[in-house]
């Protein structure tokens, strides 16, 4: 019998999904708004923290649960499997938010409303197995709004696309992709809320 081979659509989905997951959709949005706000001092000083708290850590949480047979890959695609990456990605925001209070004396605004989308999902998560990569490029899209409202509909274009994919790789149901993007905007919506209201 004849080896079935990805179609190209698939193929390019792959990579766009793969690309566009949570971590490189936030390590983006940091890299942007550090070269935006700060000097080049400055945003190393803002970002190496959340890179070495965060990002750096879930990535190694990943990997050796991927290896080690827990995690059946990289996306996290089974249900039950995703309670524990759950609560490591948002003890580590914790962990940041805590950090950053110490350090710094105020609440990092962004990572609470990450940790805000993270326990949503989670809450989710028990009923339906909302689309990750959907809702965090949602937010992310909310993130760069704010920042500038340019970039923030190129995002909210690139989220859409990565809820295609997931879609056409099998990872979600159109049902979960939707959840993933309702969740999100919920949070977006009170996200870019309350920076309005601070900014007056």
């Amino acid at each position: 019998m004849e080896e079935k081979h990805p179609s190209i659509i698939h193929k390019i989905s792959k990579i766009i999904s793969d690309f566009f997951n949570p971590l490189t959709s936030l390590f983006i949005f940091f890299a942007y708004m550090s070269v935006q706000k700060y000097s080049l001092k400055d945003s190393l000083v803002y970002f190496l923290p959340i890179l070495l708290i965060v990002i750096v850590p879930v990535i190694v949480w990943l990997i050796w649960n991927v290896k080690t047979g827990r995690y059946t890959n990289m996306d996290v695609s089974n249900r039950i499997q995703r309670k524990t990456l759950y609560l490591f990605i948002a003890a580590c925001v914790i962990g940041y938010i805590t950090f950053n209070y110490i350090k710094n004396g105020y609440i990092d605004f962004v990572m609470l409303f990450i940790l805000i989308l993270l326990f949503a999902l989670q809450i989710s998560n028990f009923f339906i197995k909302s689309s990750m990569h959907t809702a965090f490029n949602v937010f992310v899209a909310a993130l760069f709004f704010a920042l500038d409202w340019k970039m923030g509909l190129i995002w909210l274009g690139i989220a859409a696309l990565v809820g295609i994919t997931r879609i056409i790789l099998k990872r979600h149901t159109v049902k979960e992709v939707f959840m993933g993007a309702g969740i999100a905007f919920l949070v977006s919506f009170i996200y870019l809320y309350c920076n309005i209201q601070f900014q007056h």
